[in-house]
């Protein structure tokens, strides 16, 4: 159940859905809603071909002047002539998760662990995503904590699964239940949490403009869904103690 806090200025959203609901790979394209239980058969946004082939990179820099020209500016000016450019090139790195499968990264696993069993928990990884309703940045921090049964992953790659999914079009809420499913139907462990924590740009530089506001997201699956003491342990671990840090 969501939960706010004034003092904090904090909004919660804790996202609740079945343990074994499928979520989408990829993103879904924009202005296309996603109903749970999800049906990858409905998503375009799960095709192999996430960048149109029939879109150039002449035709996206004439799409920049387009949107110059409709904010009020001249695209020939001087300042703005290389500014397509510039766009187009950012557009291909802040959206390179278009060109990559995530869970590739958690395919070399590691068995020689002594038995370990425990949790894992990678705390504060930063990443930078775009809002998939205003394309104004979503700038945060994940969580990500698995139970292993007998395996474990360089945590290097769990950074890699965030930004895999970050740098896409996004909102906050698919963006954390896509990185848990992937790690979880990736490694299978006995549980997957995630947790992030992230300001959106489209609230603090439009409509309303409340800054210092963050949003913070969950999913808990597995032994961190079902045991309380599991889920307990995981959110002092990352400095969330009785929904506060």
């Amino acid at each position: 159940m969501p939960a706010y806090s004034s003092r904090h200025e904090t909004i919660r959203v804790i996202i609740d859905m079945p343990p074994h609901t499928q979520y989408p790979k990829r993103p879904v394209q924009a202005g296309i809603r996603v109903n749970f239980p999800f049906d990858p058969s409905e998503d375009p946004g799960m095709s192999d071909h996430a960048k149109p082939s029939d879109v150039t990179r002449e035709q996206a820099e004439a799409a920049v002047r387009t949107l110059l020209r409709w904010a009020g500016d001249d695209p020939a000016r001087e300042g703005l002539l290389d500014t397509p450019k510039r766009v187009v090139k950012a557009y291909s790195d802040w959206f390179s998760g278009y060109d990559s499968d995530p869970a590739e990264f958690l395919l070399r696993t590691f068995e020689e662990v002594a038995g370990y069993d425990q949790m894992v928990v990678l705390r504060d990884i930063q990443f930078e995503s775009h809002c998939e309703h205003h394309l104004a940045p979503i700038i945060g921090r994940a969580h990500v904590g698995y139970m292993p049964t007998n395996r474990v992953v360089g945590i290097s790659k769990l950074a890699r699964v965030v930004d895999g999914f970050a740098r896409r079009l996004q909102v906050q809420e698919k963006l954390t239940a896509q990185i848990a499913q992937c790690i979880q139907e990736t490694l299978q462990p006995a549980g997957v949490a995630v947790v992030i924590d992230a300001s959106h740009q489209c609230m603090t530089t439009r409509g309303v403009h409340k800054r210092g506001v963050s949003m913070v997201t969950s999913q808990m699956l597995g032994s961190f869904r079902h045991d309380a003491r599991t889920r307990t342990e995981f959110l002092q671990f990352i400095g969330i103690q009785g929904g506060h840090r």
